[in-house]
């Protein structure tokens, strides 16, 4: 399976912390099926329901599955009552009321390793197809895909027909990525599309994002952006998104595609601070060291200028820590004072802190630094830290 691009969390807003989390729950989750890992999966859609996100219809789906795979029938139908209960618009009801076909057919039954046997047949001869006689092929796979196949097969066949540069795959995949599936598989689609890449497959991700309302949706299609090296359109979307999560997810991929110029004029004009802060964090991804300095000197928002000073502490390039060092003596503010002093631990800077403390007269800032030294694993900070005891 091709890998997807992520970049960590940016520790932006809440909101945005919490999509990051239910994005990792969801992809451990997945990845705890793929490895037969089903307990381990079960424990993952647990910890995304309670997130309470817009995953939790997906979630319960994922969690009736790995029952059933666990043959825990009667907890998986309960699971899918649930989501039908819950979520009676769910793009994932088709799919529920599949698999509790499925199940309701299995009962009484042990667990067997046919139906996997079955899928992996499927799959041989699709490949097989798709590589002889594509055009007979593509009927199979849409059939495939809007049929009642384990989603697993659905997964594969979407794969299968990402490897052709055909315009009827393209067709095919695009539909998916409209929303002609479920969310699972309108994710993979956009993907695909993104490696793809090709003008009409950009066109169709934009189309998309303009679109939906899905936020998961619109960020995956950021993120295929960047594979397809569209900094064209992730810049408009940074400067024209009304959602502050979204902007925040499009300029921290113009920092993946190392943008420091656009990054630099989406600063002068954006009013949230919040996002201000992720295009800080974008800069330091794209090794903006020199208007980081500049934005850690000038920035008037304490909060956003502690957020670049963190951000330089992150790096190592030339001039940094001479910055910092700077402006622990120009700025009389403490928590800026303990914003240098952290960046510079981050750093591993025991030179630098050890010379803070011995200018320092203010007891307690003396204090800080004195406790980042004296954990640090430094010749300069032993050696201070005995002066001291002297």
């Amino acid at each position: 399976m091709p890998m997807e691009l992520r970049v960590g969390p940016l520790h932006g807003p809440g909101s945005i912390d919490l999509d990051d989390r239910a994005d990792d729950l969801y992809d451990e989750g997945r990845e705890a099926i793929e490895e037969g890992r089903y307990d381990r999966a079960i424990d993952r859609f647990n910890r995304l329901i309670e997130l309470k996100t817009s995953r939790t219809d997906a979630a319960l789906y994922w969690k009736a599955y790995s029952l059933a795979k666990l043959g825990q029938r009667a907890d998986a139908l309960n699971t899918l009552a649930d989501l039908q209960k819950r979520f009676v618009d769910s793009r994932w009801s088709k799919d529920a009321k599949s698999l509790e076909v499925e199940v309701r057919q299995a009962s009484g039954q042990t667990v067997s390793p046919a139906s996997q046997d079955d899928d992996e047949l499927k799959l041989m001869a699709l490949r097989g197809i798709m590589q002889s006689d594509p055009e007979q092929a593509y009927p199979i796979i849409e059939k495939m895909l809007s049929g009642p196949n384990s989603p697993r097969v659905k997964d594969r066949a979407l794969f299968v027909l990402s490897q052709s540069r055909g315009a009827r795959a393209r067709d095919v995949i695009a539909g998916v990525a409209k929303g002609n599936a479920n969310p699972d598989l309108q994710l993979r689609a956009i993907r695909y599309l993104g490696i793809m890449n090709g003008a009409e497959n950009r066109q169709v991700l934009a189309d998309v994002y303009k679109s939906s309302p899905d936020p998961s949706v619109k960020r995956a299609i950021l993120r295929s952006f960047v594979v397809a090296r569209d900094r064209e359109r992730l810049l408009s979307i940074a400067r024209t998104e009304t959602s502050p999560e979204l902007r925040g997810e499009a300029v921290q991929q113009l920092g993946v595609m190392h943008a420091g110029a656009e990054l630099g004029e989406l600063y002068q004009t954006e009013s949230s601070a919040d996002v201000k802060k992720r295009i800080l964090q974008a800069m330091f991804v794209g090794g903006q060291s020199d208007k980081l300095i500049e934005l850690a000197r000038g920035e008037k928002d304490p909060e956003v200028r502690k957020a670049a000073i963190r951000n330089l502490g992150l790096m190592r390039s030339a001039g940094t820590a001479d910055t910092l060092t700077s402006i622990y003596g120009s700025d009389s503010s403490p928590d800026v004072r303990k914003a240098v002093v952290n960046a510079l631990f981050l750093q591993n800077n025991a030179k630098a802190l050890v010379g803070l403390a011995r200018a320092e007269k203010n007891a307690e800032m003396k204090k800080e630094i004195v406790s980042k030294l004296s954990i640090m694993k430094s010749t300069e900070a032993t050696d201070y830290l005995l002066e001291l005891l002297k």
